[in-house]
């Protein structure tokens, strides 16, 4: 199985008697997805497993195994699956320093490299979008500088995530306090309806953002994006082992514009990982580069 090395790292002697469906489900989402669950994270694991039993009616691990392998409608339970699996936490403008640099620093260089070409359009790929905070957050910034800086231009984000779920309660636009806690009460009120308990994100935010379900080592759908100038993926490489973090990388790097800025989490590197891109230092941040691109500041 395609996880026999990782998990011989990792495996504990103490395997537990009938583990053996776990852990060949745990090298089906690695071989689906990249996601590697460590033997920590296991419990976790088949918690979510038993859940999905749960509602489907199915008895054993066994069984669901089957459920995922065999049975015709194996590749809508793998997504519900992976929909239990990457439940992620965002808010808007999460991390402050990123939007700022992404405003103060990325985008006049965008727009410098850009006009060169004489086109006159940015494509923004938020990559692990969860529920929609960072791309709506990203298209604030956008309108923001619309009547100044991208006067005349075209801007596209486009925001895709590996959970169904998620898509969804994106494409929705709909948010509760914890979600807009840092949002700016100016904002609020500029780009938001109330809609009963939440605020609703109004459609020129919208119009901006392309939502779509994709899997970031799925190749085929990644070969769609093209040209893009500035990718954020923020605390998704840290569900990748090694392996599946190259491989995303060298997506990225395919698509990206020569002159296109990668920002990731604050806890996430490409230390180990790839020499095609390089480290460089915003204020109050870092993001990173081609390593071919050697015009991007070292440092602010």
């Amino acid at each position: 199985m395609i996880l026999s090395r990782a998990a011989g790292r990792n495996s504990s002697a103490g395997t537990a008697v009938g583990a053996e469906p776990l852990i060949l489900i745990r090298d089906l989402i690695y071989k689906v997805a990249g996601i590697f669950q460590s033997d920590g994270k296991l419990r976790q694991l088949e918690d979510r497993c038993q859940k999905r039993m749960k509602a489907l009616g199915i008895p054993t691990l066994r069984d669901y195994l089957d459920c995922l392998t065999v049975n015709p409608m194996r590749q809508a339970e793998m997504i519900s699956l992976l929909n239990e699996l990457t439940i992620g936490e965002t808010c808007f403008f999460r991390n402050r320093a990123q939007f700022e640099a992404i405003r103060t620093v990325v985008l006049p260089k965008v727009i410098e490299s850009r006009s060169r070409l004489l086109q006159r359009q940015i494509r923004i790929w938020s990559a692990g979008c969860s529920t929609g905070e960072e791309p709506y957050s990203l298209a604030i910034v956008l309108r923001q500088e619309q009547q100044t800086l991208l006067q005349g231009w075209t801007v596209e984000i486009l925001a895709t995530d590996l959970n169904e779920r998620s898509i969804a309660t994106a494409k929705a636009g709909n948010f509760g306090d914890y979600s807009i806690r840092n949002l700016d009460p100016l904002l609020r009120h500029k780009y938001f309806d109330f809609n009963g308990a939440k605020l609703r994100v109004k459609p020129e935010l919208q119009n901006i953002v392309s939502f779509t379900r994709l899997n970031l080592l799925d190749e085929a759908a990644v070969l769609a994006i093209k040209d893009v100038d500035l990718i954020l993926c923020c605390n998704v490489l840290i569900y990748f082992d090694t392996d599946s973090r190259k491989k995303v990388i060298q997506h990225f790097c395919t698509k990206l514009m020569p002159h296109g800025y990668l920002f990731l989490g604050h806890s996430e590197s490409l230390f180990g990982v790839t020499d095609q891109f390089r480290l460089v230092h915003l204020p109050s941040t870092t993001a990173y580069v081609k390593s071919e691109n050697r015009t991007a500041d070292q440092s602010r």
